[in-house]
């Protein structure tokens, strides 16, 4: 049909633009917090980039929905303002039948979206929680950082150097402080370099002081020396041991059905279901009034949106606290979310009005004379 077609076309011009500034913004967004974790030092400053490239992956059934959802109800409302609709209405159409052409157009975006919920999500969280502890086990000649205190990997060493060369294999100003076996030492040099001997890397110190004090003892062992060596630790290479729920497997989570996997599978199950309903609901929250303009409609249903999506966060945290099953908290949400589209869609389409009647009053008894 015509206007099937027409309203496809339409509908992916508004889901595209709509798209593109979304993703701008969480874009924006991903970046001002991701330089502030690397600032603090959650992630090296290089991965900036790539990790927020990942986050942005992870976001992208939320900005699917989002957009999809948008699309919908900014066409329908404008189909409204220029009275298509009233066309639609006299050729003996209603609004149920609008269905299969949103539907047939949207149906792609809904295949992409269980795909990233269920495939490309915890891989995009996998490779996040990677880099994250791949930069914390990082060995302690990657940890010195100029003029900064740094602290090994370990716990019991804390660097400090003023400046590096222009090799940076070398640094002026050593000073470091460690606590091992009971033993407190501090060691300061005027400069210092990496040796490798074996497969053991080495900060060799020159022209220093080194003060040793072990514990429960007063003495104070100063000693000065011209070279030193002090053995630092390397990479650590071992795998990630903390493994969270949101980068595990959607395969791994249906096959150990605890109470936390069960939480992230309903998030994930939640993310596809809810873009379905948002078709529904879009069609039913779909109009214009002359009196309110259009913004009121568009930010009654970015309401709806924000509300729908914090059920979603909440079950989350219901299914892996214990308090609701995962089957009820899916059925009662999503599909309570899809009758009450329904509802309201087959209102609007039978143009259903609910009116009150006042009871009418019993007409008082005329008296007779006698």
């Amino acid at each position: 049909m015509l206007f099937h077609s027409s309203i496809r076309k339409e509908l992916a011009r508004s889901f595209g633009a709509t798209l593109v500034v979304l993703a701008t913004v969480v874009m924006t967004m991903t970046l001002i917090r991701t330089v502030g974790e690397a600032s603090r030092g959650t992630f090296n400053p290089t991965d900036v980039m790539i990790v927020m490239g990942y986050t942005v992956l992870s976001d992208m059934p939320t900005i699917l929905s989002m957009s999809l959802f948008i699309a919908v109800l900014s066409v329908l409302t404008r189909m409204y303002k220029d009275s298509e609709m009233v066309i639609w209405f006299g050729s003996g159409r209603g609004l149920t039948a609008l269905l299969t052409p949103l539907y047939r157009f949207a149906w792609p975006i809904l295949v992409v979206i269980v795909v990233l919920a269920f495939f490309i999500l915890p891989w995009a969280f996998g490779r996040i929680e990677d880099l994250r502890d791949r930069y914390e086990k990082r060995g302690d000649i990657a940890r010195i950082e100029p003029g900064q205190f740094q602290e090994s990997a370990n716990g019991d060493r804390v660097f400090f150097i003023e400046k590096n060369s222009e090799n940076k294999q070398t640094g002026n100003n050593v000073f470091i402080a460690t606590n091992e076996q009971s033993k407190e030492t501090i060691t300061s040099a005027r400069s210092g370099h990496i040796e490798v001997i074996g497969s053991d890397k080495f900060l060799v110190l020159q022209n220093g002081q080194r003060l040793e004090k072990s514990a429960g003892k007063k003495e104070l062992t100063v000693s000065v020396f011209e070279r030193y060596g002090a053995r630092v630790g390397a990479d650590d290479v071992s795998a990630r041991s903390y493994i969270p729920t949101s980068s595990i497997s959607s395969l791994e989570l249906f096959q150990n059905p605890t109470a936390r996997n069960l939480a992230e599978l309903s998030w994930r199950v939640g993310l596809a279901l809810a873009a379905f309903n948002f078709i529904v609901i879009g069609i039913a929250a779909a109009g214009t009034n002359p009196r309110v303009g259009r913004t009121a409609n568009l930010g009654f249903a970015f309401l709806i949106f924000v509300v729908y999506f914090n059920f979603l966060v909440l079950g989350k945290s219901w299914v892996e606290s214990g308090q609701v099953q995962f089957a009820p908290f899916l059925l009662v949400l999503h599909g309570g979310a899809l009758a009450l589209g329904m509802l309201w869609l087959t209102k609007r389409h039978n143009n259903w009005v609910l009116r009150w009647r006042p009871r009418a009053r019993p007409a008082a008894a005329e008296s007779s004379a006698p």
